[in-house]
């Protein structure tokens, strides 16, 4: 009995070894990445939620992403490939200087390294990571730029410049900003500073980490167990306030926003029902029409062959996430033309100079004349009420295919000899 136990317990360790999702991350940034090896704080969060996060970092100290745009290191990181997420973080103090300045030296740059993500990472998400404000504000740019000089201006002003960058782009934001600002106001007795007053303690960190790891897994941080190395109340501490800023409101930093949305509308006519796909942020799609048919088309006609309610299910696909939509199509009468194709009488079969079309009493479409061959031919054709003549004289010996084909598409065929 205690070795079933045993192997059960190791089996459970490496359940929660490999874990439960696995999601490989690549931070560019700098020093507040770097600080307290914030990355392998986020992994300890992962592993100890039944997740892991492979992760690498491009991360020199004070680097801007102007830099990071030239820098070999980070390009051959980015264009290794296969990242589920790649961090952007900008230096401390641009975004929050002056509006002329950051359109000329941040928000292009930031705009190049995303294009770049995006072609060497057909599934990947780009983050922006929002950094916070200085303890008292950016004493060196107050000067010239007052808005800096207080906490509360230039945590603003960075606030709003890395959610700018993500609407840019169409990329999500890790808010680690915002959530130290909450912290600072409602558990004022954490110290998040370094004591240069720009750098994050180990509690800054693990604040970063607890976003980075909520934003990427969007599950709930009042769950995580790893404290990294904080005082149980100090920890829980920060995981709510990441809860109540990022995991409550995912959708005010874009996270959810660019998945695949499944939608669609329908109209019918009789048995044949067209649909309309309304889905959004999909590449691929999987209509079930709930008659055991089904299409890969985006917008296919389906005709059903009885009577009833049907459960039309459409599955819209992007980068392994599906999302699925359900609606019930009532078809409460058959199309009865498709009958009344059976009821179509061609001859005399063989024929000679003519051929007569009887009970031709179906909105026609089209009636066509074949060879064996397939190529069409064109007869003289006389409509003389529910009955046509083909005239016939100009064919020569052989056999032939007569195709009737009514307004909603469906035929019938006859094969047909000339004398």
């Amino acid at each position: 009995m205690q070795t079933i136990i045993t192997c059960l317990l190791v089996f459970l360790g490496l359940i929660s070894a490999f874990g439960q999702e696995t999601k490989s991350v690549l931070f560019i940034g700098n020093s507040y990445i770097y600080y307290n090896d914030m990355p392998e704080t986020l992994k300890n969060i992962a592993l100890s939620m039944g997740d892991n996060v492979i992760h690498d970092s491009s991360a020199p100290g004070g680097a801007t992403l102007q830099g990071h745009s030239t820098n070999q290191t980070t390009l051959q990181k980015i264009m290794q490939g296969n990242w589920n997420y790649v961090v952007l973080q900008e230096q401390s103090q641009r975004p929050a200087l002056s509006l002329q300045l950051v359109q000329t030296n941040v928000f292009p740059f930031a705009s190049t390294l995303n294009n770049l993500i995006n072609q060497n990472n057909p599934c990947v998400e780009t983050v922006f990571y929002t950094t916070w404000g200085r303890k008292n504000g950016d004493s060196s740019n107050c000067a010239n730029f007052p808005a800096v000089c207080t906490y509360e201006g230039m945590d603003n002003l960075l606030t709003e410049r890395y959610n700018t960058m993500a609407v840019d782009n169409n990329a999500i934001v890790s808010p680690v900003g915002p959530v130290w600002r909450y912290i600072r106001t409602n558990y004022p007795t954490i110290e998040l500073y370094d004591p240069d007053e720009s750098h994050p303690s180990a509690a800054g960190s693990y604040a970063a980490a607890c976003a980075f790891y909520t934003a990427i897994f969007r599950k709930n941080p009042l769950s995580i167990t790893f404290n990294g190395g904080l005082s149980a109340v100090q920890a829980q501490q920060i995981r709510q306030a990441v809860k109540v800023v990022l995991f409550d409101a995912l959708l005010n930093w874009k996270i959810g926003s660019y998945d695949p949305n499944s939608n669609f509308s329908f109209s019918t006519s009789n048995n044949v029902v067209n649909f309309t796909n309304l889905s959004t942020n999909a590449t691929t799609y999987s209509w079930d029409f709930g008659d055991g048919n089904s299409s890969t088309a985006t917008n296919p006609s389906h005709s059903y062959t009885a009577t009833g309610n049907y459960t039309v299910v459409l599955s819209a696909t992007k980068c392994g996430m599906t999302k699925t939509k359900s609606i019930v199509v009532p078809i409460s009468s058959l199309n009865n033309l498709s009958h009344a194709l059976e009821k179509v009488q061609i001859y005399p079969n063989p024929f000679d100079n003519h051929l007569i079309i009887k009970n031709i009493n179906v909105a026609l479409k089209a009636i066509s004349f074949y060879n064996v061959l397939g190529h069409k031919i064109d007869v003289l054709i006389d409509k003389n009420a529910n009955d046509m003549v083909l005239y016939t004289s100009n064919l020569s010996s052989g056999f032939y295919y007569v195709v009737i084909t009514d307004e909603y598409s469906n035929q019938t065929k006859q094969k047909v000899i000339k004398l």
